[in-house]
């Protein structure tokens, strides 16, 4: 029998499956020990944990199990050999795990390393902070670089044509393309636009639009912002100076590409490789993987507004008039302009039927959702969504050919060349809006095969500042698309977080994410390094009232609040809700002795909110935070700041967005229980999550109240509780 591995790759965590011998070589090995070592020597007070070191093991293997292409040879058939899923707890140190483990074998290996994160603020963390901590501490040479959409960097070319401002086409006289605005520009609009190219020509401004010292409204932003169809590429007079492409340029020389799950999606519904390395040259850390799922989702839906696709289709033949007379291309225009004329007709017949449907009344809150049962196109609309869907594709097919036409004409016409520039960013607006109405209507005209999951399909009418219809489908699930185009092509993969298990296993996760196909994926459960019995508490009060009787159970817990909160305590206190509702009528009934303490998530910026709770406890004063789902995960507020969780109701999602009506349908149609499979679980999610704003690290202490009885009565109540840390239980 060959010797047990050395300790520092060895791990033994429930729910760890399966063992598999190592394949790491010694180099690899040494290479990992020597930079951990490293990093113990040149930190003080640093201590190595046993949960760390099984986690760079854990790292190290998955990563050392990729199977290459062999030339001459099919694409290995991956079976989740080098995918890890790795709950890892506050403290564990993770980001250090990974980034140590995972940079390493990305150089051994020759990979790239890509870590993905859902939030802006850890991946500032990791690119301001952690990496440059490996770095210097572990002595190992990894060069990183932060990779942001697309629309995150300014066209200069865009930019330049709006304001005129350093632009070439001065010289001939022309006006800015009155496309790009869609009203009359306000004398502020144009001054900060002017501003902008000043500093950007200056380089004071480097084109990152979160590096600009102030907001810039949104819809202004997208009239100077980069984007793949008005992007002039090689040909752009500016392409030398574009940010954009400087920052792709450097993506191409390090070992560490930092992106988010967004542009992660984006890539590989691209095909891979395009924004990002290629799945099959990267090890992916993919960290807050618990929101991979639905950031998937967003990515393969599809919707568009009436009102704006009818703005487009009606100036539409004006542009592929002028690109007729620069391409000699004028068939192509015709068939476009057909094809669009097709689609205004289907367009204007659909307002005719949806103005008289009783599903899109107007309602209270000026929003009314017509959803298609199962996904299942309604009989007399069937035709009109077969001759929408085809004009769409049409239009499509054509307006990409004029496209290629204009890159023809840019190469062989070098005396139009500045024009045809103009012509191509013009026409990238109209192709962007083209390509989301096709988009829209190919999903909304597929119909699944017997037995597929269905789509989800929807018309919303918004009565805003107009009348306006929005055509929406979505997939119920992205687990398919995410094993198939991801997983299966990955060269390896982490997925990690505080929190993935879902009552006590990772069978959710694995059912979301696509993993559960790749019988050979390893999950492994780390353990906190934290002291629960002796740190913490959890009280669940006898409250009489029932959340299902909401005015009942708000005024319970107004009743409660000031009997676990002392004002006279220096202590913070996080109060979570689940409704915005309840919070607020909650906030109106605490007696006046709390209120100055009250801090109210939306009322203030979210940073201030929380600069104000920390200085108020730091000063020796009570304070109140009320917060949402969103202060209930990544929320840090160690010490005193937060030494008791107070948590109103159970984290139950309703189930009334259209996608997830569908899937509790289909779930229920194979004879399944929507609220315990996809419900509870994500409570179970939530509910951790919201507790763990309470021990963040080995010196804090604290309370968690939980205001609910279904947790001590409903028969899903201890399998909710038996998940969360083993806190002493009082009362």
């Amino acid at each position: 029998m060959p010797p047990n591995p050395p300790a520092a790759f060895r791990y033994n965590a429930r729910l760890c499956r399966p063992f598999r011998r190592p394949m790491l070589t010694e180099t690899e090995k040494d290479a990992i020990r020597r930079h951990y070592q490293a990093i113990a020597e040149n930190l003080p007070h640093f201590r190595p944990r046993q949960a760390q070191r099984e986690m760079l093991a854990a790292v190290a293997n998955a990563f050392s199990r990729s199977q290459n292409r062999q030339e001459g040879e099919d694409a290995p058939r991956r079976e989740g050999e080098s995918i890890a899923v790795i709950e890892g707890p506050t403290g564990v140190g993770k980001s250090l795990a990974y980034l140590l483990a995972g940079g390493i074998m990305a150089q051994t290996r020759g990979k790239k390393l890509v870590v993905s994160s859902a939030t802006v603020a850890l991946q500032e963390q990791l690119v301001g902070r952690d990496l440059p901590f490996v770095v210097e501490k572990s002595g190992l040479a990894l060069t990183f670089a932060l990779a942001k959409g697309r629309g995150r960097y300014l066209c200069p070319y865009k930019l330049y044509q709006l304001t005129q401002n350093h632009a070439q086409q001065n010289l001939l006289g022309f006006e800015a393309p009155a496309v790009l605005w869609d009203s009359k520009p306000k004398p502020e609009e144009l001054q900060l636009l002017h501003r902008l190219a000043d500093d950007f020509a200056a380089r004071r401004f480097d084109g990152d639009r979160d590096t600009w010292p102030a907001k810039i409204d949104d819809a202004l932003w997208a009239k100077v912002n980069n984007d793949n169809y008005g992007c002039l590429k090689a040909a752009c007079p500016n392409r030398p100076e574009c940010p954009f492409y400087l920052a792709r340029d450097l993506l191409e020389n390090v070992d560490v590409i930092v992106a988010n799950h967004d542009l992660l999606m984006v890539d590989i519904g691209m095909g891979g490789g395009v924004i990002l390395p290629a799945p099959e040259h990267s090890f992916y850390c993919i960290d807050e993987a618990h929101h991979l799922p639905k950031k998937a989702l967003n990515q393969f839906a599809a919707e568009h507004s009436w009102n704006q696709a009818v703005w487009a289709l009606e100036k539409l033949p004006a542009v592929t008039d002028k690109i007729a007379a620069v391409t000699d291309k004028a068939e192509l225009a015709n068939l476009a302009d057909e094809a669009a004329a097709a689609l205004l007709e289907s367009l204007h017949e659909w307002q005719f039927h949806l103005s008289g449907e009783p599903e899109l009344r107007p309602s209270e809150n000026n929003e009314s959702v017509w959803l298609w049962q199962d996904g299942r196109i309604p009989e007399s609309l069937a035709l009109l969504v077969a001759n929408t869907a085809t004009a769409a594709r049409s239009l499509y097919k054509h307006a990409n050919g004029l496209n290629d036409a204009l890159a023809a004409a840019r190469r062989d016409k070098d005396q139009d060349g500045v024009q045809i520039d103009r012509l191509s960013s013009e026409f990238g607006i109209f192709r962007a809006r083209i390509e989301q109405i096709s988009a829209t209507w190919d999903l909304l005209a597929t119909v699944p095969a017997e037995g597929e999951e269905p789509l989800a399909k929807w018309i919303t009418r918004r009565l805003d500042d107009k009348n306006d219809y929005f055509f929406h489908a979505s997939p119920i699930s992205s687990a398919s698309y995410l094993a198939n185009h991801l997983w299966r092509r990955a060269a390896g993969a982490l997925l990690t977080s505080a929190t993935l298990q879902s009552l006590g296993n990772f069978d959710h996760l694995l059912r979301q994410t696509g993993l559960v196909w790749l019988p050979e994926t390893t999950t492994l459960a780390l353990n906190s390094p934290f002291n629960f019995p002796s740190q913490g508490e959890l009280y669940i009060p006898a409250v009489a009232a029932s959340p299902k009787d909401a005015a009942a159970h708000t005024q319970a817990v107004a009743e409660w609040l000031p009997k676990l909160i002392n004002p006279e305590e220096a202590i913070g206190t996080l109060v979570l809700f689940s409704s915005r509702k309840q919070m607020q009528d909650v906030a109106h009934r605490l007696p006046e002795s709390l209120l100055p303490l009250l801090l109210v998530q939306g009322d203030l910026p979210k940073a201030v909110l929380l600069e104000q709770h920390r200085r108020a406890v730091a000063e020796g004063r009570a304070n109140i935070i009320f917060g949402l789902d969103s202060f209930a995960e990544g929320l840090d507020l160690p010490g005193d700041a937060c030494v008791q969780v107070i948590i109103a109701k159970l984290p139950f999602s309703m189930p009334d967005h259209p996608i997830e009506k569908t899937r509790s349908r289909w779930i229920e149609q194979r004879g399944g229980n929507p609220f315990m499979e996809v419900t509870v679980p994500e409570a179970s999610i939530k509910l951790i999550q919201a507790v763990g704003r309470l021990i963040r690290t080995e010196s804090d202490y604290g309370r968690v109240t939980i205001l609910d009885n279904r947790v001590l009565y409903a028969r899903y109540g201890k399998q909710l509780l038996a998940c969360l840390p083993p806190f002493k239980r009082i009362g």
